[in-house]
């Protein structure tokens, strides 16, 4: 009934995102990994979801302009998660 969400799903979507960012800004792989001091590797297993690091994503959502936006996603999470004191 409810299907869980996995990560590798997560990651193959954020690696789409990539991909038409990158493709947006016509870019290829290998322009985009010599703009930020990466290897075209390091690109293409982002896009396929496969064996990225957080740093190589972060490096990529500053690229694009996006990593204050999803700082401030985060912050909104922490802020609206903050635990409650207990009447306990």
């Amino acid at each position: 009934m409810f299907e869980t969400l996995k990560i590798k799903d997560v990651k193959e979507d954020l690696g789409q995102a990539v991909k038409l960012l990158r493709k947006r800004h016509k870019l290829s792989q290998s322009e985009l990994a010599d703009l930020l001091a990466l290897s075209r590797i390091t690109i293409q297993n982002l896009e396929s979801g496969k064996n990225f690091t957080i740093d190589t994503l972060l490096k990529v959502l500053q690229h694009f302009d996006l990593l204050n936006e999803v700082s401030q996603g985060i912050k909104y999470i922490v802020k609206n998660n903050e635990e409650v004191d207990s009447l306990y």
